[in-house]
């Protein structure tokens, strides 16, 4: 049997290992290495929050880095994470706004696949009604996610309904997305049987993470249970909080008796020229990482703990980092066990942190907790399933009243424009101006100039020349073969 691989390396590999650092040049150094390699899609950063990144951090304009892709990858599935907005923790915008959007992404080139997680917001009920026709209209392939996790209620039926929900909406696959890395081989074995059964037929992908240190060994387990399509990562992007290494996956396939749809003898050479770059710029190399039972106690994400250490270090209450992970633990049961990503894991995590600070559990709440008791973020949160005494505490509070007298009036796509700069601003400005709230940063980014380029392993000789001229001690460096000399000059040393 065929094996078939999502590649994750510039968008999942990225933010799980560089928290987003993958700047287009990067990308572009490999991205026509990758376009041979025989992927089934390659995820890319080419939505909202990737975008703010892009601008904010990296100082270059995501619309050209799309465009980029798109040229340099012509005969790959572009895929990412998409859906019902643009950014994530804020109000949803407009339709008309979310539909513009991903429309000019898709003419751009670099989207031909929605990835959608489907069972954290109830989008089954309110998002993917209205977002799909948008997405099959743009001619993009439809791929909902389930969000797996570990509580009481997110049972084997649980997923079974999940899937049999997602059917109407004809999707051209469906994949597991355990995001926190919580599967195990024992697990394996009872839920993907159970999903794939309920699909029906339709493709069933596995996407998970590192993190515990067991995926390698879920996928294996994986392709005995009929599962055909993997979402791996090519090192140095693979491993440590990203997905699986493409090489260890395939290369295990293979011994197991399946055939691969992959080049490794191309995906090494583009691990290589990757590998060079990470240590160029003294960025993380991906690497196994030992098994850690905590995780599955607590559930919080790997980058949500690193942001958490950031911000105890702040309040100068570091060394309780062990006491909020463990009230995690009870926050999450109170709330009725909201899947831990995001924006639940942020939500979890930082009432954590203030109860363990007030030494008083829910003291003081934030407005994200009592808009969660309120049943903001619908049944699949879990607010349902709350500690009835604390739901009852979070709506008796002055603030809930508050939060609940808050007016939300829509506000329209002209009305957004006219704020934004009026009818003589691109679509692809305004959209930058709604993504960065107003042009301030984007100004700030066009002033930085031409982004940073990495030449790939078919220049050698323009990239030693770019080295040679950072070298002012290196006069010259001479080249000979047979009769045959050349000479490389550093005027900089002259």
């Amino acid at each position: 049997m065929d094996v078939r691989f999502i590649d994750t390396t510039f968008r999942d590999g990225s933010q799980s290992l560089w928290a987003l650092g993958m700047r287009a040049g990067m990308i572009e150094a490999v991205a026509e290495s990758m376009d041979r390699a025989g992927f089934n899609a390659v995820e890319v950063p080419v939505v909202g929050i990737y975008m703010k990144k892009f601008v904010r951090d990296l100082k270059e304009d995501p619309w050209e880095m799309a465009r980029m892709v798109a040229r340099k990858m012509p005969n790959t599935v572009k895929s990412c994470m998409a859906g019902g907005h643009i950014l994530s923790f804020e109000a949803p915008p407009p339709r008309p706004l979310v539909e513009l959007f991903f429309t000019r992404v898709a003419e751009t080139g670099a989207l031909n696949r929605a990835q959608i997680t489907s069972n954290t917001f109830d989008q089954i009920k309110n998002i993917l009604p209205w977002i799909v026709p948008v997405f099959k209209r743009l001619g993009l392939q439809i791929v909902p996610a389930l969000s797996y996790t570990v509580s009481p209620r997110h049972t084997d039926e649980y997923y079974a309904q999940k899937t049999r929900d997602l059917l109407p909406f004809k999707p051209d696959a469906i994949y597991l997305k355990d995001q926190g890395g919580l599967l195990t081989v024992d697990r394996a074995r009872t839920l993907l049987p159970v999903i794939i059964k309920n699909a029906n037929g339709v493709p069933v992908e596995l996407h998970s993470h590192c993190t515990t240190g067991l995926a390698d060994l879920v996928y294996l387990e994986a392709l005995k249970l009929g599962i055909r399509t993997l979402h791996t990562a090519v090192p140095p992007l693979a491993n440590g909080s990203s997905q699986p290494s493409v090489l260890n996956v395939a290369r295990n396939a293979q011994m197991m008796g399946h055939s691969v749809r992959v080049d490794e003898k191309i995906i090494r050479s583009v691990a290589e020229r990757l590998t060079a770059i990470a240590k160029q710029e003294k960025l993380p190399i991906g690497a196994p990482l030992e098994y850690d039972y905590a995780q599955y106690i607590h559930q919080v994400p790997g980058g949500v703990i690193s942001n958490l250490r950031h911000q105890l270090a702040e309040m100068r209450i570091l060394h309780r980092l062990d006491d909020v992970l463990e009230e995690a633990v009870q926050v999450r049961k109170d709330l009725g066990y909201p899947i831990m990503i995001t924006p639940y894991s942020q939500f979890v995590v930082t009432q954590s942190a203030i109860n363990v600070a007030m030494e008083e559990r829910y003291k003081l709440v934030i407005d994200e907790v009592i808009r969660f008791a309120q049943g903001a973020f619908g049944d699949d949160s879990g607010y349902t399933s709350m500690d009835q005494n604390l739901r009852d505490k979070l709506l008796n509070m002055p603030r809930a009243t508050e939060l609940a007298a808050r007016e939300q009036r829509d506000i329209s796509l002209n009305e957004i424009r006219e704020k934004l700069g009026g009818p003589g601003v691109s679509d692809e400005e305004l959209l930058l101006r709604y993504i960065m709230k107003g042009d301030k940063e984007i100004a700030a980014m066009r002033a930085a100039g031409r982004p940073k380029q990495y030449y790939n392993t078919t220049l050698p000789l323009l990239t030693l020349i770019q080295e040679l001229r950072k070298h002012r001690e290196v006069r010259y460096i001479q080249f000979q073969r047979g009769d045959e000399s050349l000479v490389l000059r550093n005027q900089s040393s002259i």
